[in-house]
């Protein structure tokens, strides 16, 4: 197993970044990470202001997979996450769409004990350890960690979890994948800008699909595909998800397209993933249950 310390991070995709790691396909990689705030923050007593925002959302690579060329797919499959002793929420004036309920900026501490996040005294809340930014480099272009966009990045997915496989379009050769921003807890919406954020260690295992180009991240879980899509605008990030999963509907199983419709109408679910970053995520939600699979995700 190939392994990179949390200690070569980027703060944006890019195909300008140089890769920290080659690796070869089939590989198995343990990825160290910081949290969302590289770690900045120690104590619920730190200065907020005090932060360097300029340090927010690393992402730990870029790891080079040999053999991976534009219009294939990068498969990436989520075999561990282990998480910190603790993590990090902060909340505060202008920060998500409750912000304006907010007088004032609060750090709060979230120790993590037993497979629990401990919110408080009385309450407790079970962790669904996920990976918050994951992604590969853009085609032309650098784009911040913070942003999600059709290479990934910042989809603050919840689903994106241990068993997940992930499949990223690969925009330039070596695909250069970086992951980071884990959360040990976090609902749909992460409304405050942030769920516990925590760092820790992540174990995944890579595949090349060749010759299949994608549009923008799909998920793949035990139960479920998953077409994810981002955007400014929250009603064209749905669009753009929903039309690819009929689309791929259409083509991966032969649908007629009134069909595949018809059959995300009463199947599919739109779910949002988050809606504070600078551009909203969306993921759509289709049963594989309802399908007959030619092939292995």
């Amino acid at each position: 197993m190939f392994k990179l310390s949390k200690e070569h991070s980027i703060y944006s995709m890019s195909p300008n970044n140089e890769p920290v790691l080659y690796v070869p396909p089939n590989a198995q990689i343990e990825f160290e990470t910081c949290d969302c705030f590289e770690n900045q923050i120690k104590s619920s007593n730190d200065s907020f202001g005090g932060l360097d925002w300029s340090r927010i959302n690393p992402a730990t690579g870029p790891v080079y997979i040999n053999g991976a060329e534009p219009g294939d797919i990068l498969s990436v499959r989520i075999d561990k996450i282990e998480v910190a002793e603790s993590g990090v929420m902060v909340a505060g004036k202008e920060m998500g769409p409750l912000g304006h309920l907010m007088d004032a900026h609060t750090i709060k501490i979230i120790p993590i004990k037993n497979n629990t996040a401990i919110f408080s005294d009385k309450i407790r809340l079970p962790l669904n350890k996920m990976i918050g930014v994951i992604g590969v480099a853009p085609k032309d272009s650098d784009i911040a960690c913070g942003v999600p966009d059709y290479h990934g990045g910042n989809m603050d997915c919840k689903e994106i979890t241990e068993g997940a496989v992930l499949h990223l379009p690969v925009n330039v050769p070596g695909g250069l994948l970086a992951l980071g921003d884990l959360h040990a807890v976090m609902a749909d919406g992460e409304i405050c800008i942030c769920g516990v954020e925590v760092a820790g260690k992540v174990t995944v295992s890579i595949d090349i699909i060749k010759n299949t180009p994608l549009p923008s991240p799909m998920l793949f879980t035990n139960s479920h595909i998953m077409t994810i899509a981002s955007h400014e605008d929250l009603d064209e990030a749905v669009n753009i998800a929903l039309l690819h999963m009929a689309n791929y509907l259409k083509d991966k199983y032969g649908l007629p397209m009134d069909e595949a419709v018809m059959l995300m109408s009463l199947a599919a679910q739109v779910r949002i993933c988050q809606v504070v970053d600078p551009k909203k995520t969306i993921r759509v939600e289709f049963p594989k249950d309802l399908l007959s699979y030619s092939q292995q995700t």
